[in-house]
């Protein structure tokens, strides 16, 4: 994945929530795409997590084949090491927009 995330000082907030409707995977079964709601919640520490590069990791996935919930576990891994947190300190909740009929919710 060529897009990093990128990290500032941390100016007091205790507690971060981040959401986007950007998210596009592909599944690795049928080849069609999947789109997301991500929203990433975490416990502000030292560092805040950039929103710019933030768009541009998520826009990374859009070629790449990923379940549901092995993306909200890779994306939830990913905040944690660029925030120096641990994963419990971080939360990432996918919303598959329905494809086929059904719906998933995957948390990390």
């Amino acid at each position: 994945m060529a897009a990093a995330l990128e990290t500032f000082e941390n100016p007091g907030v205790s507690r971060v929530e981040l959401t986007s409707d950007e998210l596009t995977a592909i599944c690795p079964l049928t080849g069609h795409p999947d789109m997301y709601v991500a929203t990433i919640e975490y416990q502000a520490r030292r560092l805040c997590l950039e929103t710019k590069s933030l768009k541009l990791y998520l826009g990374a996935f859009r070629n790449e084949g990923a379940f549901c919930e092995a993306l909200a576990v890779q994306i939830r891994d990913n905040v944690a090491e660029a925030l120096e947190l641990d994963a419990a300190d971080v939360t990432v909740t996918l919303r598959q927009k329905g494809r086929g009929g059904i719906t998933i919710t995957a948390t990390a």
